[in-house]
Formats: structure tokens, sequence, C-alpha cells
């Protein structure tokens, strides 16, 4: 597999410390709020990666930290926690909050098919190794202590902008959003490793520690994580492009210092979901979530789907148009599955084989996930009989995760339980057994009946914004999915 690295700002073939096995790390959510869809954006796309790895050969391990302490509302190591901000908003101790929506997070994550990682560990369970690495950074010389607080030092290091270069003005106070000066630095690139009660008195989760009681910073606490469960040699680290710096960054340097040697090989960033006004942010106060998308009447894999389209390492723009135009590819692609025929012939393994090997080069390509949504078409294509067509896009979407088969069958059962409702005036509504859909068709109707053309227009587009297909008949109309 090739991978673009963003530490070197290339593609590179994709190697691992111990051959066979990927050490896979993911900066897992702020659980102080709902995910909005763009933060999801990031964890679909690692969850085909890890899935691809997987069906590639892989023996993978994957982790993720849950930031439940120590992320304040700066990057610049300022302001209020994150945490406790979400607690005051709700009235709800830090833990409630924690526990509430690291809950909401992986049912989101259920219904968008994410595959759960195989440790999830909560920052506030990991304090002993927090204060392991600080202080043996204090010991080697690579952290101090100033006003109650132990920060890192960044000028020991031969390198501190491992993805970007910068130059030095360019991080002046004041240039990045909410960069407030810190006498205690002393330089401006240093971050905080460990808070103490000499800061944010009003701080909710408190440890003891040598520096007296405080909280960790947030950049140690996934340094902290993931040398614990994936060791020394870490593979491969996931996060959004937002992530890169400071926090990943930070991450680095905090890491080699401490270990005395490279730490992480190959970082894989996902691009920002945009929208009109720039990209998604809960701190804006607006934001799409899941669930949001399910009221409005949006299938969540349609969404995946959406993001399935697009490369990782390009913005994506979300408007309601283009998800609608996901929503209709989604469907008809699920229609088509579900005209094929089960059981129609044995599985071709040549065709199979031959398929196979051309989607792992496609996805293998810097996880070009557009190619692997058009193999699906291919196969379709494919002069074979459905049997082996069936048996490739369920192989395909064992790493694609669009349920495509199980949609698909779905469909076949609605369609054979076709129903037809009639009304008391004789008007006919035949489709797939959806009393909601039905209504809506009927209320057409009626618009029309009463010449109130724009009524009746705004229904028929509401109704292919759903992928409802609606076809006019003598003494009534039928509809489908398409």
């Amino acid at each position: 597999m090739y991978l673009y690295n963003s530490a070197t700002h290339q593609k590179e073939e994709f190697k691992t410390h111990t051959p066979g096995r990927v050490e896979m790390y993911t900066c897992g959510p702020t659980v102080y709020h709902y995910a909005h869809i763009g933060n999801l954006r990031s964890y679909i796309m690692e969850d085909v990666l890890e899935k691809y790895l997987r069906y590639a050969g892989y023996d993978v391990h994957r982790v993720m930290n849950i930031t439940d302490v120590g992320h304040l509302t700066s990057d610049a190591d300022e302001g209020e926690d994150k945490m406790l901000k979400g607690a005051r908003r709700e009235h709800k101790t830090v833990l409630e909050i924690a526990q509430f929506y690291t809950d909401a997070f992986f049912e989101d994550c259920r219904k968008l098919n994410i595959k759960r990682p195989d440790v999830v560990q909560p920052a506030t369970g990991c304090i002993d190794e927090y204060i392991q690495i600080v202080s043996g950074l204090l010991e080697k010389g690579y952290a101090y202590q100033a006003g109650g607080n132990v920060y890192f030092d960044s000028s020991k290091l031969d390198r501190y902008y491992v993805f970007n270069d910068h130059d030095e003005e360019d991080l002046a106070v004041g240039v990045r959003e909410g960069v407030e000066e810190d006498p205690n630095k002393r330089n401006k690139n240093d971050f905080v490793l460990w808070f103490t009660k000499s800061k944010f008195e009003d701080q909710a989760l408190k440890w003891d520690s040598p520096w007296g009681v405080g909280y960790p910073g947030w950049h140690i606490e996934c340094s902290g994580i993931s040398l614990k469960y994936n060791g020394e040699y870490l593979d491969l680290h996931c996060g959004g492009i937002d992530n890169a710096f400071p926090h990943h960054t930070n991450e680095i340097a905090q890491s080699e210092s401490y270990l005395g040697h490279p730490w992480c090989s190959h970082w894989f960033h996902v691009h920002h979901l945009n929208t009109s006004d720039g990209k998604m942010s809960k701190s804006k106060g607006e934001f799409l979530t899941v669930s949001l998308l399910e009221e409005k009447g949006y299938d969540p894999l349609a969404y995946r789907y959406f993001c399935l389209q697009s490369h990782y390492r390009k913005a994506l723009v979300f408007t309601w148009e283009n998800l609608d135009n996901a929503v209709a590819a989604y469907n008809k692609l699920v229609a088509r599955i579900a005209a094929l025929k089960p059981g129609d012939g044995d599985v071709d393994q040549a065709v199979f084989d031959a398929y196979k090997a051309k989607f792992l080069q496609q996805m293998g390509n810097d996880l070009n996930t557009s190619m692997g949504v058009t193999a699906i078409f291919d196969v379709l294509k494919a002069k074979t009989n459905d049997a082996t067509r069936l048996a490739l896009i369920g192989d395909f979407d064992s790493v694609l995760s669009l349920s495509l088969l199980e949609k698909a069958a779905a469909k076949r059962e609605s369609d054979a339980k076709a129903q037809t409702t009639q009304t008391e005036g004789g008007y006919t509504v035949t489709g797939e057994g959806d009393p909601a859909i039905d209504a809506l068709v009927l209320a057409r109707y009626e618009a029309k009946k009463a010449k109130n053309f724009a009524e009746a227009d705004r229904i028929r587009d509401e109704l292919k914004q759903q992928g409802i297909e609606i076809i006019d008949t003598k003494g009534g109309a039928s509809w489908k999915r398409v």
C-alpha cells in the first residue's frame, strides 16, 4: 500500500515496525458535546483505512483516546476546559457529561458503520502514565517548572515544526485564533505538560502529582495512552488536519524526547468538511449531527457514501444539494444490487480474483475511496453471473461498509410486499408499504385536485429529495425508491 505521509509531504510505501502488524492510534473526541458530521468524516475515513489494512492481510491493533479532561478552549493552553464548559452548560458533573457524550459518539459511529477501536481509553484513566512521562522529561532536561506548571522546552529540539515550517513571526501572539501570552513560557512554542492548582482554580478534576495538585495538559494524554497500549514504536497516527499543529507537533516533541528515538513513522490526516461559511465547527454554535440528518429523513449511510466519493486529502464541501445527489446515487446503487438474483450460478473464482486484485490496487493507492466505490459499479457491469457479482460486492463492502447487500435484501423484500392504498374517492397509491410516503403522494394529489400546483410541486420535490420517484397512473399513482 502507498499512503501519503503528512510528516514527509509525500506518498510512501506503507511499512511497519513489526512486519505484518500495524500499531494504529486515532485521536478520539473531546466528549463535551455531540460530534458533528465534519468530525465524523475523519472517523469514517480512518475506519476505511483500518478495514482496508485488515483486508490486505495486516494484523491491526487500533487505539483511541477519549478526551474527558485537559483540553482547553484554546490550543495555546489558555481558556476554559471544554469539559467544564459542557458541564456548566447542562448543569451536570464533568464525568456525567463525559459518559453521555461518549455513548452518543459511539452510537453515531454505529449508525455510520464505524468499527469500535480495539482499545478505547478515557484520558482520566492514565494519570500515572502522564506523570511518569513528565517526570522523565524533567529528568532529561526537556521540561521545566514555572508559575506552578510544568512546560515542555521546545528550544531543546533540533526541529520543532514537523508538519509545516513556519517563520518565527507566523505564530506571534494574536496571529493564531485564541493565542494569548503566557508569561511563564520561556519560548513561544513551549506548551503545558501539567497544570497545578496555581491556575484554573475551578478545575473540576484534579490529581496529586510531584508538582502539586493539578491535571494533565491536552497533548500529553495521547502520548501516554499510545505508549501504554501501542508500545514505543507507532506505525500509524490518525486525526483531522487541524490536529497537525499544535497537537500532533507537540505529541512528537514530547514522545521522542522521552523515548530517545523516532516514535511514529506515518501520519494520516483527513481534511475538513466545509460549508459555504467555511469549516464546520462547534465553536460557531451551528453544526450538523447524525441525529439531525436522521430527523430530516437522511440515512446516515448515505452520508458515509457522500464522504467516500471524495478523497480524504481534499476538503469536502457540504451542501444539502450535494448530499441529496449522494442520496440519489446511493439509492440507485442499492436498487441495482437489489435487481441481482441471489443463487444465480456459482462464483467464478477467476473473475472474483481478478476484480479483487484490482480493488486492492485502487484502494491501496493512497486510500482512493472514490475508486473503491467505482469498483462496485464495475462489478455490476462485469461479464459474469449474479452470484459472482454479489460475492464481489460483499467482499468490497467489508472495507467500504455501506451495508449494500443488507440494503438490497431489504429493498427486494419491500418490493415484494408492495401495497396499494385506495382512498374513498377511488384514487389508488401503490408503493412499498410506507404509510408516510403514501400520505405525501395522496397530499400531492389533493393539491393538484385543488389546483394548488405550487404545493403539489413542493411535495414532489420533497419526495425527490428522499429518493422517491412518483409515476402517475390512470386513477392514481405509484412510487418507488430509486
